[in-house]
């Protein structure tokens, strides 16, 4: 049953969480009060991950026993000190102002709102149509075991290396693993995404038994790992890091070591273990904003495959 309402206080606001001990999460009992707590204990992690981006937010009004909500736009009655950001949306001539963090307080209001999962853009406010983020998304097949990731990181690592760049990788808060690599934000959408599909053709061609970046799902090995480029496209989100995910468990999108892939097990991550892990170990992307990267070589690589015969899907056209 909830409970009164219960006030939160967030640097310089206040937040009202209403039914604090309503139950989200009936496998671990965990509540929205704990939901929360969960947040509050990884702040700066979750700002960082989030801070100036457009964000979808998945939202839980009963919990995960009720239906899921995919929200871009915030809603009339937020409080005045939250920020947004503008989006538009050309295909279907409209607009949304999106959550844009950039303090706690802008967490912990959403969370209020029932949200569970954070979904931000790879843009930021400044120019939304020039990401700053490129993605890697190592996603298994539903007939691939995490095995395959842990084979596959280190091929993802040694390409990165030679590109003489840094990717600052976390598990999924599900079967994958993403890794996030900062980029001059100096190129749309469309080049991105096309620059991704560069970087997972050759990790495709250093691992062929295990990877495929085959457009259509139809056509794919069920026992292979898809490098998801699309992630990279206009308006893809996936989870952030320290994000909790809609499921059971309650796993944790988590930071982590290229080291630590070889042995860890994603479902290790989870609300009830990441506060003490990053009390211990603090934020493992907290260096993310050092230095950002060209996409110079790999739009090279693009073009080489290109003229090669290789087509880029079309975003639009999957299935």
């Amino acid at each position: 049953m909830a409970g009164k309402a219960t006030i939160i206080e967030v640097g310089d606001h206040e937040v009202r969480v209403s039914n604090p001990d309503r139950v989200y999460f009936p496998e671990l009992g965990a509540t929205k009060l704990d939901l929360v707590e969960y947040y509050l204990a990884v702040s700066d992690g979750i700002v960082r991950a989030l801070r100036e981006r457009p964000c979808m937010l998945h939202r839980f009004p009963e919990g995960l026993a009720g239906e899921k909500v995919h929200q871009k736009r915030v809603p009339n009655g937020a409080p005045p000190w939250l920020e947004t950001v503008r989006v538009t949306f050309p295909r279907y001539h409209r607009h949304a102002d999106e959550l844009c963090v950039t303090k706690l307080a802008d967490v912990i209001w959403a969370v209020q709102m029932s949200t569970v999962e954070f979904h931000p853009w790879n843009s930021r406010r400044a120019d939304t149509e020039r990401p700053d983020e490129w993605r890697i998304d190592l996603d298994p097949m539903p007939d691939c075991p995490f095995d395959t990731v842990r084979r596959v990181a280190p091929v993802v690592r040694e390409v990165l290396d030679e590109l003489g760049v840094t990717g600052f990788p976390k598990t999924s808060g599900g079967k994958g693993l993403h890794v996030y690599v900062r980029i001059r934000p100096e190129w749309g959408f469309t080049d991105v995404r096309r620059a991704a599909l560069a970087f997972a053709r050759e990790v495709e061609r250093r691992a062929p038994d295990d990877v495929t970046t085959t457009w259509w799902r139809r056509d794919r090995d069920p026992s292979a790992l898809f490098i998801d480029y699309n992630q990279n496209a206009r308006d893809h989100t996936i989870a952030s890091a320290y994000s909790v995910r809609g499921v059971p468990e309650a796993t944790v999108s988590t930071p982590v070591t290229w080291d630590e892939i070889h042995d860890l097990d994603p479902r290790d991550f989870t609300m009830r273990t990441v506060p003490e892990r990053f009390a211990r170990l603090g934020d493992l992307h907290a260096a993310i904003d050092d230095e950002a990267y060209s996409l110079e070589t790999l739009l090279e690589w693009a073009d080489r495959d290109e003229k090669a015969g290789l087509e880029t899907p079309d975003e639009k056209s999957s299935d």
